[in-house]
């Protein structure tokens, strides 16, 4: 069986407009955002997993899409964040272009299989610039939830 977006996304973690100025405070963000929703105890080790694997190599993937991942201990089951920023930042990304969609993805440690058919997933959903326009036109957190569940 196939996971897809819909099995790892839930409404209440798309969130529309956040003004986030630079990488360094929507990784910073991110990890206090999923610290918080996982209970992992602390944003800090979030933040660092998600910053050691930027440095592995920007998650920008081109197109304004930034996918940023990583493997927590403590997470029990895959878990996503979708955010779009009103003004673009500076991601490293492939292409070069500045990032204002930014799909966050979670996963158990040793999920390694599901890890990387989620990314492939989520990859291909990105790669549709009718998807990605409809994400970038999302006028709430509801809708930007349905689009992204949404096939194209």
């Amino acid at each position: 069986m196939t996971i897809g977006i819909v099995d790892i996304l839930a409404p209440e973690h798309c969130l529309v407009d956040q003004a986030i100025s630079s990488k360094k405070k929507l990784l910073e963000f991110l990890g206090d955002y999923l610290g918080k929703q996982l209970h992992v105890g602390s944003s800090d080790d979030v933040y660092e997993r998600l910053l050691t694997r930027e440095r592995m190599g920007s998650t920008g993937i081109g197109e304004g899409v930034a996918i940023p991942h990583c493997r927590l201990k403590q997470c029990q089951h895959a878990f996503a964040v979708l955010l779009t920023l009103p003004e673009p930042i500076d991601f490293d990304a492939i292409d070069h272009r500045p990032v204002d969609l930014v799909f966050t993805l979670v996963v158990p440690e040793e999920a390694t299989d599901e890890h990387l058919q989620l990314l492939a997933v989520v990859a291909s959903n990105f790669s549709n610039a009718e998807y990605r326009q409809a994400l970038r036109n999302a006028p709430n957190n509801q809708q930007l939830y349905q689009r992204a569940i949404s096939q194209f």
